[in-house]
């Protein structure tokens, strides 16, 4: 019994072929990645070409040729070069989807700027110190040691025995503190600090003469022996310990308020490689109409290469014996030559399941995108566009993955559209993403002395017609980002 079951196992499991598995690849490669992408079969596969300039004279190779695996059996000689090539003489395919945007041609090269990483940007400051041989290792290993937000994420004793195993350097930790103090006098103020609150006594120590001195004094103070109070906003506290008024405690934190938490990140943004989205999709409206474009700059025209198709149609015109050598040069030949139809197909049927995918899409949530208004947006999942389009869910998932699109309001992440649905006191069905709305304008809006806590917001969205627990109101506030009140709390 247990073989059958299993033999039944198996009979059921679903087969995908290599054109298949190449599909689902391509179809999770968003636009900026499937350049690279391309490139890359191009240097592996040298039967498959970049067509640069399209020639509109030039015949083009019929689609729909499919071709034979006549040479696997090894005591064929003859195939059809038919099997190979269409019937024009010059094998070339143009997948062009006719859309591109009036704009591409002035985009299709995007500058990428460049600088100096973070750790360089410290590195180079080093020169400016006195450090002797062994200072100026110990200093570079600290700096290695700092995240990209600015903080040493390593402790003392570790690098003790990280530079005596690496560097053959036995170094006590008095001897890293000393380094590590010129490295937190570096630029940015805050660098190298162990946690938060050393990192804002640094900065409001290098900066002390910016501040009155009583602020100055009191904020140091407040970091120093109520930073927990501070953190958790517990001011009624501190006002009590400290034994100060209202109006110091504002101006003190005030002070503090104006510090960088991430110092690191001032340098890193500006300092590495800028990173941009490219949309894969472009959703344009002309008088109440809605038009999609799918971004096609990063799928260039691929073809054949001629001298493999020409080497083939040179083999197939001697009908004499061929050797060994021969019929493995065939073989190798034959295989790319069906490696490369093979990905030219799939980069075709991507570029045509995104568009079928997308257009769904699109008209699922017109209203939102005529409008821009979030509340419009209607609950959609993934199996709703699956039952529209045809397709497996699975397949839909890959589309919205990782997948952006331009609009007049903005270039979203696809997979943002998909939420779930409640129905409202009225029975109507609203999407969870108008809830979140909603409860994202009502915390803008409350009094940030006293923000409102989820019992509150709960109360207020049954008001207007949302019944929802308080324990989900806390679940969309998570997902928002956004803190409870205490932590919003504001003087």
């Amino acid at each position: 019994m247990g073989k059958q079951g299993l033999i039944q196992k198996l009979a059921l499991q679903q087969k995908l072929s290599p054109q298949q598995i190449l599909l689902m690849k391509m179809l999770q490669i968003p636009t900026i990645a499937l350049e690279q992408r391309i490139k890359q079969e191009i240097e592996e596969n040298p039967a498959l070409d970049e067509l640069p300039d399209y020639d509109e004279n030039e015949p083009a190779q019929s689609d729909d040729d499919d071709f034979k695996n006549e040479l696997d059996d090894s005591e064929s000689d003859e195939f059809d070069l038919k099997d190979y090539m269409g019937e024009d003489d010059i094998p070339g395919y143009k997948l062009s989807a006719n859309n591109y945007s009036p704009d591409d041609n002035d985009r299709k090269e995007i500058p990428f700027s460049g600088g100096k990483s973070f750790h360089d940007y410290l590195i180079s400051q080093l020169g400016l110190r006195y450090l002797d041989e062994k200072q100026a290792i110990i200093a570079e290993t600290i700096i290695g040691n700092i995240d990209e937000s600015g903080y040493l994420r390593r402790e003392i004793n570790a690098m003790v025995d990280d530079l005596s195993f690496s560097q053959n350097i036995f170094a006590t930790p008095a001897e890293i503190n000393e380094v590590l103090s010129v490295i937190q006098d570096l630029d940015p103020a805050g660098v190298g600090a162990r946690d938060l609150k050393e990192c804002l006594l640094l900065q409001l120590k290098r900066n002390q003469t910016d501040y009155p001195e009583e602020s100055f004094d009191l904020s140091i103070l407040i970091l120093e022996r109520y930073f927990d109070e501070f953190s958790k906003k517990h001011y009624d506290k501190i006002i009590k310990k400290a034994k100060i008024t209202d109006t110091e405690l504002k101006e003190a934190i005030d002070q503090i308020l104006k510090l960088n938490p991430k110092p690191g990140n001032s340098i890193s943004e500006t300092a590495k490689t800028n990173h941009y989205i490219i949309p894969d999709f472009i959703i344009t409206a002309h008088n109440g109409e809605l038009e999609l474009i799918l971004n096609s700059r990063n799928a260039p025209e691929l073809r054949l290469n001629k001298t493999y198709v020409d080497m083939i149609e040179v083999y197939a015109l001697d009908k004499s014996k061929k050797s060994k050598q021969q019929r493995e040069t065939i073989q190798f030949i034959k295989s790319k030559i069906e490696s490369a139809k093979w990905f030219i197909d799939a980069i075709k049927q991507r570029q045509n399941t995104l568009m079928v995918t997308m257009n769904a899409i699109m008209e699922y949530q017109k209203d939102y995108f005529l409008t821009g208004d979030e509340t419009r947006l209607r609950p959609m999942i993934l199996k709703d566009i699956a039952d529209i389009v045809n397709l497996d869910i699975s397949t839909i998932s890959r589309v919205a993955n990782s997948k952006y699109v331009q609009t007049p309001f903005g270039t979203f992440l696809l997979k943002s559209f998909f939420s779930e649905s409640m129905q409202t006191d009225t029975g109507e069905e609203v999407s969870t993403r108008e809830i979140k709305k909603i409860l994202q304008d009502c915390i803008n809006e409350e009094n940030k002395s006293k923000p409102l806590t989820d019992d509150q917001l709960t109360v207020i969205l049954k008001d207007k017609g949302y019944n929802i627990a308080r324990r989900t109101v806390a679940k969309y506030r998570e997902q928002l980002s956004i803190p409870v009140a205490r932590l919003r709390k504001e003087l």
